[in-house]
């Protein structure tokens, strides 16, 4: 997907690298199973790496050239941006926990907040309150400021209640018949849904939530992590991984 439709504005994103498995070896030499978990463990940092390429050639290189601006026409540029955002940070709170610096905070704000907007108006403080969930550091006037930014693009309208502002929803994130039709041949739509199944289905280690025998060697640090396998995403099973090396690494030592 990346070489036919985003090479030409980025050709060297970030990559996962390959995890050349050999179920044997991997069963039985614990060498071999340390070197592998650690290829693992930075295939997971891979993950995160190839979601921000991903993010930063859209929206700073595609969003930006006559290709996108010649396709769509301007309320179905803006929709995509704003779609885009909202299928992936909307849809991958941990990783918009650790990265909220890629995408402009407009788009961010609304991936977070666009359902709840949708359904019963935010006020500002409450919108506020959800971006602080993410880590991120924002003061009521910055957001105040970026939300008129949004009333600007047409997607919500603002009102003053009290001491407060209260945003509703002026239009839904919906393109245009033709729109559609365009998003769905240029490719962008199948790149911008590959994260969500990419860290749904690589950041899941619930398998490995297992009950550990009572003859294990270490067994209480064994349950210690696979414990963690329970919940999915970036860092339980980072942990998992992490740790899983050091288990094997103690293992080895008493060999």
């Amino acid at each position: 997907m990346w070489n036919e439709h985003l090479k030409k504005f980025n050709d060297t994103p970030h990559k996962i690298r390959q995890i050349p498995l050999n179920e044997e070896n991997f069963l039985k030499d614990l060498d071999y199973r340390i070197k592998i978990l650690k290829i693992v463990e930075a295939s997971q940092v891979d993950g995160f790496y190839a979601i921000k390429s991903i993010l930063e050639t859209i929206y700073n290189l595609y969003f930006n050239s006559d290709l996108f601006k010649n396709t769509f026409s301007l309320i179905d540029q803006k929709m995509i941006e704003y779609m885009t955002a909202r299928e992936i940070l909307g849809n991958l709170i941990q990783y918009n926990k650790m990265d909220h610096e890629t995408v402009p905070l407009k788009y961010n704000i609304m991936a977070r907040n666009y359902l709840l907007i949708k359904l019963k108006g935010q006020v500002d403080v409450d919108i506020l309150e959800n971006m602080k969930k993410l880590n991120l550091d924002l003061d009521l006037v910055e957001l105040n400021k970026i939300m008129d930014e949004i009333v600007a693009d047409g997607l919500i309208n603002k009102e003053k209640q009290e001491d407060k502002y209260f945003y509703k929803l002026e239009k839904e994130l919906k393109l245009s018949e033709e729109g559609e039709i365009k998003f769905n041949e240029s490719g962008i739509r199948a790149i911008i849904q590959w994260p969500t199944q990419f860290w749904r289905s690589f950041y899941n280690l619930r398998e490995l939530n297992i009950t550990v025998e009572e003859n294990v060697k270490h067994r209480d640090f064994l349950h210690q992590i696979l414990s963690k396998s329970a919940t999915q995403g970036f860092g339980p099973t980072n942990f998992v991984i992490k740790n899983l090396i050091k288990y094997f690494e103690k293992i080895k030592e008493t060999q």
